[in-house]
């Protein structure tokens, strides 16, 4: 958040142009807004071109005059999303920022009732996503002057419940993909430290008002308001890559 708490736009998102995967449910929505206030060029995907659209016209109604593209890729295939890397640069003339924000869930009432078909979805969901993006967008984030590469996690992945282990077990590969991401940029960066930056949001569960209005009753005790995450994203920006990169950044009490 920058200093006049007004939250127009801060000043190290000015012209940067950063890719949102997994842009078109209520997290990418609310991150795209915030983004194209803070000043950025805005390049979404997702595997869900009509809601993306509603997402990215949203954005730019809002924002009138911010650029704000998006498009239908693959992230399971790795060229294909190294073809979204090179096209985005190519077009904008550099990347300075990736935030991954592809979900989804699966879990089961007890251990013993695990599916390991829940294992299987969720490894292409959680875990291979973001190793296509961190691969494709590794060296165009190098080239930044500001480059961030940010995965939104749960609390779960350091402290896994009974029925929640494939998820846990996939959001906390998806981690040790990140920091390991992190130790290629600190190497990259030698004496100096890093330019780049690849740092984990952790949360408990993220909320919008499409469930407050379905459950009003609900407290939804702990959970991150999609817009209170993607404040925290664009604050990442504001801090030095040395401070962030390699860090689970917690906006949820750390169990």
């Amino acid at each position: 958040m920058n200093g006049n708490g007004t939250g127009e736009g801060t000043g190290a998102l000015e012209g940067a142009v950063v890719a949102v995967a997994g842009a078109a449910g209520p997290a990418g929505r609310a991150t795209l807004l915030r983004l194209a206030e803070a000043g950025a060029t805005v390049v979404g995907c997702d595997a869900h071109p009509e809601r993306l659209a509603e997402a990215v016209d949203a954005a730019r109604y809002a924002h009138g005059g911010a650029t704000v593209t998006g498009e239908t890729v693959d992230l399971l295939d790795l060229d294909a999303t190294r073809d979204w890397a090179k096209r985005t640069e190519a077009e904008f003339g550099r990347v300075d920022g990736l935030v991954h924000l592809v979900g989804g869930w699966r879990g089961s009432p007890t251990f013993q009732e695990t599916a390991l078909s829940d294992w299987d979805a969720l490894e292409k969901l959680l875990i291979r996503t973001v190793q296509s993006t961190s691969l494709a967008f590794q060296e165009a984030l190098e080239r930044s002057d500001r480059g961030r590469f940010l995965l939104i996690s749960a609390a779960g992945a350091s402290k896994p419940t009974a029925g929640n282990a494939a998820y846990s077990a996939a959001k906390a590969a998806a981690e040790a993909w990140t920091l390991a991401l992190g130790d290629a940029f600190r190497k990259a960066g030698g004496e100096v430290g890093p330019r780049t930056a690849s740092a984990i949001l952790v949360v408990k569960a993220l909320v919008n008002d499409a469930m407050r209005a379905e459950r009003p009753n609900a407290k939804f005790a702990g959970f991150t308001d999609v817009t209170e995450l993607a404040e925290a994203i664009a604050g990442v920006w504001d801090r030095p890559a040395p401070e962030v990169n390699g860090r689970r950044l917690w906006l949820t009490p750390q169990p």
